[in-house]
């Protein structure tokens, strides 16, 4: 990485917000993953512009990201530079029945909030280990609930840096996508329209979802979550076991033996692992029922 990109990163977000060859393994919910050329940690939406405006004028290759709880980060590591907007560009803001929020909040932590103000509808999210601009991005939906069900409109950076506004019904939504998706749009905040209810039960049934997980789910295991997307006409999880896959283990990853549908490091994965995994999986059921497999999880950097 050119060292006057470096300094000109710390003249935005200072110092110590900007880290050089950082374990992506300490940043994604996989624990696994090589360094970071660059990992930087804006403080606020004006210092995360900054800092787009400088990679693009300097064409450095950049990703944000959020909780890192939906990416595969190669062993080799990230060339150019990692925004991480989690730690910092997290507030909430509840008006009547709508929350705005930014897009580095976790969903467990806005799922929270909305419940304490006695707002229903985030519950299906609650148990999401990702960010809410992550949510916006891939249309995040678990137990009937989705995203474009209760987002009312969202604030994103254009491919100028420019900051524009577009309404829920015009983002896009489909299954596990958006307008956002594979773009250059950078996501700063949304809204949510949410329905007033009582604070115990709406709790109640966030912790009825949280035992349903607990049971179904290996929650015990560091994973990126829902590995695959469901394919039309069929269910991910049901291909794999009925393709005798359920345990299948290449080194420290694996096909988790409590829910096919979720690829687990073992404690002592490589990236390469879990992608050989992957690769075995959708292989095997392609060939037994000519079904391709497509992940939910994003691949980042060089494996």
């Amino acid at each position: 990485m050119n060292n006057m990109i470096i300094t000109l990163a710390k003249g935005i977000v200072g110092e110590s917000n900007v880290k050089t060859d950082e374990p992506m393994s300490s940043h994604t919910t996989f624990r696994v993953g090589g360094a970071a050329d660059l990992y930087i940690t804006p403080q606020n939406e004006s210092q995360l512009a900054s800092l787009i405006k400088l990679f693009r004028q300097f064409k450095v290759e950049f990703h944000v990201i959020g909780n890192g709880s939906n990416l595969l980060v190669g062993d080799r590591g990230v060339r150019g530079a990692v925004i991480e907007i989690g730690r910092n560009l997290s507030s909430i803001e509840v008006s009547k029945n709508m929350v705005t929020a930014q897009s580095g909040v976790l969903l467990s932590r806005l799922a929270n909030s909305a419940a304490g103000n006695g707002l229903a509808g985030l519950e299906f999210a609650s148990g999401i280990p990702g960010s809410f601009g992550g949510a916006i991005y891939m249309n995040a939906g678990a137990y009937g609930g989705e995203m474009k069900d209760i987002i009312t409109e969202v604030v994103y950076l254009d491919e100028n840096c420019k900051i524009c506004t577009v309404s829920g019904e015009d983002c896009g939504f489909g299954y596990r996508k958006s307008m956002f998706t594979d773009s250059d749009k950078i996501i700063l905040r949304g809204t949510l329209r949410l329905q007033t209810d009582e604070i115990d039960e709406i709790k109640a049934r966030m912790q009825e979802l949280t035992r349903r997980r607990v049971e179904k789910q290996p929650v015990d295991k560091a994973s990126a979550g829902s590995t695959f997307k469901r394919p039309e006409g069929y269910y991910a999880a049901a291909l794999i076991e009925e393709s005798g896959l359920k345990g299948y283990s290449h080194g420290g990853a694996s096909v988790s033996e409590k829910h096919a549908g979720f690829v687990v490091n073992n404690g002592n994965a490589t990236a390469e692992d879990v992608r050989n995994v992957i690769k075995h999986v959708q292989k095997t059921v392609k060939e037994k029922f000519g079904v391709d497999l497509n992940t939910e999880v994003k691949f980042l950097g060089e494996f």
